[in-house]
C-alpha cells in the first residue's frame, strides 16, 4: 500500500489538510484493490498544528516528521502566508525523499517551502497567483509559470488555487490507476458543484453578452499593464467570475487571463527595449513586474533572450 506523507505546517487551511484523504479515500470506495496509506504529519512542531482558515484551531496529528522517512509521496500544502524560512529538518526531509525516487506535490504557498530545498532549481513549477512573484524573486532559476495549473516536472508535482490539492491528487491517482480512475474519482466529488456551475455559467455569459463581451476589458488592461493587477481585479472589471474570465479568455486569446496578461506585459517590455533608453529596472515596473528578477524569466521564456540581450539584439540591426 503506497504511503503519502501530508506534511502539515502552521496556517494551512483545513480543507488543505483533509483533499488528501478525501480524494483517495473516494477512489479506495469506488475502485476495489485501491488502497493508499494517507499520514497526516506535523511538519513543525511534533503532534500539533495550528490551522488557518475558516477559523484558527488547534489539530492533533497522528504523526510527526518522521513518519515521512518511507513515504512513497510527499504533499506540501498551502500554509500562512508563506513567507517563514521552512524549517531545516523538513527541508532535509524533502532532499531526502527526492534522493530516494519518492513524488513530491506542493500547491499554494506549499511550492515556496520545497522550492527553499533547491529540489526545483531549474524546473518548471507554479504556485497560486498571489506567490508567483515572491516565488520568482527568492527563486530565479526556477522557471515560474504564472497560469496556477497543475505542472508535472520529474518527481514534482506543483499547482496553485483553491483546488490545487485536489489537482495535485487526482494526477497522482492517474499515474497510479490510470485516466479512467482519476476522472471517475473526480466526477465523484466533483459532479454536484459542475451542475451548479454550469447553470451559473449560462447566465454569466447572457450578462457579459449585454456588456459587449471582452473588448472593454480587453481595452482595460492594455492601458493598465503598470498596476498588480489580478485575476479577481480582471474579473471584477469584466463583471465575471474568475472561472468564468478564465473560460472567456480562453475562447477570445488562446490563454488564461493571467497568462495573457503576462503576454502583453512582455510585448510591452519588448516595445519599451526597442523605443526607448529605459533601463532594464525601470521597464520591468512600467509593465507591472515586483522587479527585473521577476521579469526576466517570463522574458525569457516567450522570446528566447534576456532583456538585456534583446535591446543589444535590436540596436545592431
Amino acid at each position: 500500500m503506497p504511503v503519502i506523507a501530508v506534511l502539515a505546517l502552521d496556517g494551512l487551511p483545513g480543507h488543505h489538510l483533509t483533499t488528501p484523504g478525501l480524494v483517495f479515500g473516494t477512489a479506495a470506495r469506488e475502485h476495489p484493490g485501491i488502497a493508499y496509506d494517507v499520514r497526516l504529519c506535523a511538519a513543525g512542531a511534533p503532534g500539533t498544528v495550528r490551522l488557518g482558515a475558516p477559523a484558527p484551531v488547534d489539530a492533533e496529528l497522528p504523526y510527526g516528521l518522521d513518519a515521512a522517512a518511507g513515504a512513497d509521496v510527499l504533499l506540501l500544502p498551502a500554509h500562512g502566508d508563506g513567507g517563514d524560512d521552512p524549517a531545516p529538518e523538513l527541508l532535509d526531509a524533502l532532499r531526502a525523499a527526492a534522493a530516494r525516487g519518492a513524488r513530491i506535490g506542493a500547491y499554494g504557498s506549499g511550492v515556496l517551502v520545497l522550492a527553499a530545498s533547491g529540489l526545483l532549481d531549474g524546473r518548471r513549477a507554479t504556485t497560486a497567483w498571489r506567490h508567483i512573484g515572491e516565488l520568482a524573486r527568492r527563486h530565479p532559476r526556477i522557471e515560474v509559470d504564472p497560469g496556477g495549473t497543475l505542472i508535472v516536472d520529474g518527481p514534482f508535482r506543483t499547482s496553485g488555487g483553491v483546488f490545487g490539492g485536489l489537482d495535485v491528487c487526482l494526477r497522482l491517482l492517474a499515474e497510479d490507476h490510470g485516466e479512467r480512475a482519476a476522472d471517475r474519482t473526480r466526477r465523484e466529488l466533483l459532479s454536484p458543484l459542475l451542475a451548479h456551475a454550469e447553470r451559473v455559467a449560462e447566465s454569466i455569459d447572457r450578462t457579459l453578452a449585454e456588456r459587449g463581451g471582452l473588448d472593454a476589458t480587453l481595452e482595460w488592461l492594455e492601458r493598465n499593464l503598470h498596476l498588480p493587477l489580478t485575476p479577481a481585479d480582471i474579473a471584477a472589471h469584466a463583471g465575471v467570475s474568475i472561472s468564468s474570465l478564465n473560460r472567456h479568455f480562453l475562447a477570445r486569446t488562446g490563454l488564461s487571463a493571467p497568462r495573457h496578461l503576462l503576454r502583453l506585459r512582455v510585448q510591452r517590455a519588448r516595445d519599451l527595449l526597442e523605443r526607448t533608453d529605459e533601463p532594464v529596472e525601470a521597464i520591468a515596473a512600467l509593465v507591472g513586474f515586483a522587479s527585473p528578477a521577476t521579469l526576466r524569466p517570463h522574458f525569457a521564456r516567450l522570446t528566447g533572450t534576456t532583456p538585456r540581450a534583446y535591446r543589444a539584439r535590436h540596436r545592431r540591426r
